[in-house]
Parts: structure tokens; C-alpha cells; sequence
């Protein structure tokens, strides 16, 4: 985490600075990322992870239980996510950004599974720099399955939906 400041006084930390690290660090450990870094209003942000499994000795016997599930469930998950991404009825990400499955919070979502989508039918938005983008449906079918929940941060070529 580096903070660049423009003066002395603004080089202590604010609770709304620690709040945007809290909200970075939440947002790393929802996605894939390792690193974010923003720059706004003078101040410059970084937050990062190191995520190495090198094992030069060997664990405790009460911390190994506690982190192998998480390692296998992680491993296990990349896999599954980039063969969905080459399923024929994917609808993949077209861009960085936050899905969300309604035109506006507690409206009812544009679809469900079970739907039956038409082509061009918007299936969900994704809201990236406060901009929100409709993802419309490139063929149609019916909706098997929504692989990302309600307000997740999702990454350019994630797949997002299938259509069979």
C-alpha cells in the first residue's frame, strides 16, 4: 500500500482513506486480482496480496487443516470457471466491472433460470465507472445458467451466463 501525498498535512490517513483500503482489500479477496491501484483527488493507492505456496517447512498440524480446504476450493474453482468460459452457449464479459441482475435494487431481475431469452433481450448489467452497461443476449434459447450473483465484481472474458 503506498500513498503518495501533496503536502505534510495530507499525509495522514483519514477514516474515509481506511475505508477505501477495507473496500479494496474486500474487493481483492471477491475476485482473482492480486494487485488494485487507483489514483484519485491527489491521492495515490495500492493495495496488493502475495499469494505464494512455497512450502520450505513444514505447517503446524492445527494450521494446515484451516488453510488446505480453502487452497483446494480456490484451485478447484479456476478450472471449472475457464471451461464454462469455452462452453458454446457462454455469454461471456465484455468488460471490467459489477454485474448486477436488475435495472435498479429490488426491481425483479432481467432473467432467471428457466427463462426464455430472445436475441439482443438484455440478460444483466454490468455498472463499470458509474456507467451502466446492458449485456444483451447473443442468441436465443433458454437461460441454464447465471454463474455470477447479484452486485460481484466480474473481469473481462468471465463467463457471465449460459444460454442453451
Amino acid at each position: 500500500m503506498a500513498r503518495q501525498p501533496d503536502d505534510k498535512a495530507a499525509a495522514k490517513f483519514s477514516s474515509e482513506d481506511s475505508a477505501l483500503v477495507r473496500e479494496l482489500a474486500l474487493l481483492l479477496d471477491e475476485t482473482s486480482l492480486t494487485e488494485i491501484e487507483i489514483e484519485r483527488a491527489g491521492l495515490r493507492l495500492r493495495v496488493a496480496r502475495n499469494i505464494s505456496v512455497a512450502a520450505t517447512m513444514p505447517m503446524p498440524v492445527a494450521a494446515a487443516p484451516a488453510a488446505l480446504p480453502a487452497a483446494v476450493s480456490t484451485a478447484a474453482a479456476a478450472p471449472a470457471a475457464a471451461d464454462l468460459s469455452k462452453h458454446p452457449g457462454a455469454v461471456i464479459s465484455p468488460m471490467v466491472g459489477t454485474a448486477y441482475w436488475a435495472p435498479e435494487p429490488g426491481a425483479k431481475p432481467f432473467i432467471d433460470v428457466g427463462t426464455k431469452v430472445s436475441v439482443g433481450q438484455t440478460l444483466l448489467i454490468i455498472e463499470a465507472m458509474k456507467t451502466m452497461n446492458q449485456i444483451p443476449s447473443p442468441r436465443a434459447g433458454t437461460v441454464t445458467q447465471i454463474l455470477v450473483e447479484d452486485g460481484q465484481p466480474v473481469e473481462y472474458g468471465e463467463p457471465l451466463v449460459i444460454i442453451e
